[in-house]
């Protein structure tokens, strides 16, 4: 049976298939929806983590135990699951145990472009990379074989184009493949007497895996006319396919450890072969310290960025493809703004007429550090904020006591740790937790706060305001985001206050579906309006100024009344 399938969805039929039994994540585009898919299969227990460490650690135990497991994160989360990676590396698995890992080259929804590939090696476990959606079905699958035949985690990494696209799938039945537990405290207990015999098993598995490289199924040479030969791998080969489709390629779909034999034996075919691959030079540099002088590959491609058949052509062939027809129009330029209805507008507005320094997270809220706002200074990874924010005071000798900004996910997952660090060290900070009750920015996944699992069943809800005066805060006090004037003096107030204080702003996001409300449409009286453009400053995307006329746009707005609250006219009104 085929069946057109996303990327991520091929890798969950895949887990389906494989018999996977325990799978933890933590979302991040562009994985998430792995587990989303995963959720909806009965047989496979699926479940959020706080944090990719935790997933990971879970999916650890569940593999040791004797069942396979799987683990789902962005690239960033592989730095925090990095701890217990470099570790399952030497203590091996059990039963099989793979991390589904998405990069995100060109930076659609991340904060930086790091390449899986090189913590993979530091880390010496295999990576596999599919190319489009049945190859991530099949080479998950791969993935788990791999890691019983050589006792190893293996890292199937994806990139965007790939976790984002879609193929033809070809499905197969569900197999079994569970082992019993075993009791084995040389293998499993990384004291340093039993670190140091695994790390030279860790070592004669790389020799193995090196030679196994060079005959693996998923490294294939297709056979072209060109005078020139290509190596690639991933979402690159799909480029490649379709900017010169009848060229030479070396396909490598196992790409950690690469294959010498393979590779020397193609490139002595040619007196020129492209190494073209995104982000590092990864394959480049290896290909490099065989001693293979014919290569060209980050000399003439970039460094940065997604690739496309349109630069392929352009370097190799130096064609230019003009095939998109351009609009003879100058498009306006539309930064990213809040939702219209979000809290977190109101909390942004509170801060930016306090004027402080405020640290930031990742999160929807890092759009606060944009116009009109401009109410945040810093934006690291997740859960710095509040470190950050302790770091200014104590930069400051406890003299600058910043505000620290965090949405209620990001505080679980790695926030928590940042406060209690605070408190220890007697800081002077204002921590404000956005709490919409969601994870927001990728797409409303639940989290230990929300009270709700991955498959919507109630379970025990984690109590913020509870948790923040367990960890020694002894101002806390919720607050409504969407009253400014109460904010702006609850703000001032907090941080004249010596210690940390927590001010949690509680409000749902208005675009999930748990907490849809009937709308109460606003819409401007054109006759009060003294057109002071006030409104317009709270930056709703539902508010716009035509022709020096403020108007609502009905469709947009989602019943918030902030707008009503900055207008000191009373022109705003709600339509009966």
């Amino acid at each position: 049976m085929k069946k057109l399938m996303l990327g991520n969805e091929a890798v969950a039929r895949g887990c389906y298939e494989a018999s996977v039994k325990v799978v933890s994540s933590y979302p991040g585009t562009p994985s998430t929806e792995i587990t989303e898919y995963i959720a909806k299969y009965d047989d496979i227990y699926s479940e959020w983590a706080p944090n990719e460490k935790v997933a990971l650690e879970v999916a650890i135990g569940a593999s040791i135990y004797g069942k396979r497991a799987l683990s789902c994160m962005k690239h960033v989360g592989l730095n925090v699951a990095a701890d217990p990676l470099f570790t399952v590396s030497y203590t091996g698995i059990n039963k099989g145990l793979v991390l589904a890992v998405a990069d995100d080259p060109g930076m659609h929804s991340s904060q930086n472009e790091q390449d899986t590939r090189m913590i993979a090696k530091a880390a010496k476990v295999p990576i596999v990379e599919p190319s489009d959606s049945d190859e991530c079905r099949r080479f998950v699958k791969f993935a788990f074989k791999l890691s019983e035949m050589y006792d190893t985690p293996v890292i199937l990494r994806l990139t965007t184009r790939v976790s984002h696209s879609q193929s033809i799938v070809e499905l197969e039945d569900r197999e079994d493949y569970q082992s019993e537990y075993i009791k084995d405290i040389s293998k499993y207990v990384m004291m340093p007497a039993m670190a140091r015999k695994r790390h030279i098993f860790v070592e004669e598995r790389e020799k193995l895996l090196s030679e196994f490289a060079n005959n693996c199924e998923l490294n294939r040479i297709e056979k072209g006319d060109t005078s020139f030969g290509i190596i690639t791998s991933g979402i690159s080969y799909q480029y490649v396919k379709e900017a010169i489709p009848n060229a030479w390629i070396l396909k490598l779909g196992l790409v950690n450890p690469l294959p010498q034999k393979l590779i020397k034996d193609f490139c002595n075919k040619f007196e020129k072969v492209y190494i073209i691959e995104e982000l590092d030079p990864f394959i480049e540099n290896y290909v490099r310290s065989l001693g293979i002088t014919n290569v060209h590959g980050k000399d003439i491609f970039p460094l940065c960025g997604e690739y496309s058949a349109q630069l392929i052509k352009k370097v190799i062939l130096g064609v230019e493809d003009n095939k998109c027809d351009k609009l003879s129009i100058e498009l306006p330029i539309r930064t990213p703004v809040l939702c219209p209805g979000c809290p977190h507008r109101g909390i942004f507005y509170a801060i930016k007429k306090v004027g402080t320094i405020t640290t930031g997270d990742i999160g929807c809220y890092t759009l606060g550090a944009l116009k009109p706002f401009e109410a945040i200074d810093t934006c690291v990874c997740m859960g710095a904020s509040i470190g950050m924010a302790h770091g200014i005071n104590k930069a400051s000798d406890n003299n600058e006591k910043a505000v620290a900004v965090i949405g209620d996910s990001t505080f679980i997952h790695s926030g928590i740790t940042g406060l209690i660090n605070a408190v220890y060290n007697k800081s002077n900070l204002l921590l404000i937790i956005l709490d919409n009750s969601t994870t927001g920015m990728t797409g409303h996944q639940e989290h230990p706060a929300t009270g709700f699992t991955i498959k919507n069943e109630p379970t025990y809800m984690l109590n913020i305001v509870e948790l923040c005066k367990t960890v020694g805060v002894d101002n806390v006090d919720v607050i409504d985001p969407y009253n400014i004037n109460e904010n702006v003096e609850k703000i001032k107030k907090s941080l004249e206050t010596k210690g940390v204080s927590v001010l949690i702003a509680k409000a749902p996001c208005r675009l999930h579906k748990r907490f849809r409300i009937d709308k109460k449409i606003r819409q401007v009286d054109n006759k009060k309006c003294k057109n002071c453009k006030m409104c317009l400053s709270i930056g709703c995307p539902a508010i716009s100024n035509k022709d020096g006329i403020i108007k609502i746009d009905e469709n947009l707005c989602f019943s918030c009344g902030l707008c009503q609250s900055v207008c000191k006219f009373g022109a705003i009104i709600t339509k009966e």
